[in-house]
């Protein structure tokens, strides 16, 4: 068997194994590279409400539980604080803010984002353990990859004809970036 293919069959079988991988830290990368502008973790929803409150003075609990069902959030209460005015309701998943003098007021809730808050998960290595060994094969793995990459074909597109210019460049533009934005 010659070296040759060897090679090919490396960068095969080690590009199907870390395939998964390579999805999971691609799109969870360009998430994480557009975090300035959007949560790739969480969908966060911010709206303004106007409630009527009752003109009589209730217990805590009941007025809570009026405003709760008027803004349908029934049976998702956790606690809640008063300070003057205004009061501070948590339920799941959120807080609702509202003036007891106008029943002017505000709901977030935070849910995770489906499919990016998982992956990026990984892509943190917040499981640790086990993840962090296994990401630590798919790293070398990409190493692997890049390298015996460089020797698949050959002839007039092989590395030494045609790949070494794509290399060089390859290398350039990030160490070119890395020195513009450490020297701005």
């Amino acid at each position: 068997m010659n070296w040759r293919r060897i090679n090919r069959a490396l960068h095969r079988d080690i590009g199907y194994f870390f395939f998964g991988m390579c999805i999971i830290y691609g799109v969870s990368g360009i998430a994480l590279n557009h975090r300035h502008q959007w949560n790739p973790n969480y969908i966060i929803k911010q709206e303004s409400f106007q409630i009527s409150l009752p003109s009589e003075i209730q217990e805590e609990r009941l007025l809570i539980d009026n405003i709760l069902k008027e803004l349908n959030e029934k049976g998702s209460y956790r606690t809640h604080l008063i300070s003057g005015y205004n009061m501070r309701i948590f339920i799941d998943g959120g807080t609702i803010n509202i003036n007891l003098q106008d029943g002017s007021g505000n709901m977030e809730t935070i849910r995770k984002r489906p499919v990016f808050h998982q992956i990026n998960f990984l892509h943190y290595n917040t499981p640790r353990k086990l993840w962090t060994w296994f990401s630590d094969m798919f790293a070398a793995g990409l190493i692997i990859l890049a390298i015996t990459g460089l020797f698949v074909l050959k002839g007039k597109n092989s590395f030494s004809r045609r790949g070494v210019y794509f290399v060089v460049t390859g290398i350039l533009i990030p160490v070119l970036l890395l020195y513009l934005y450490l020297n701005s």
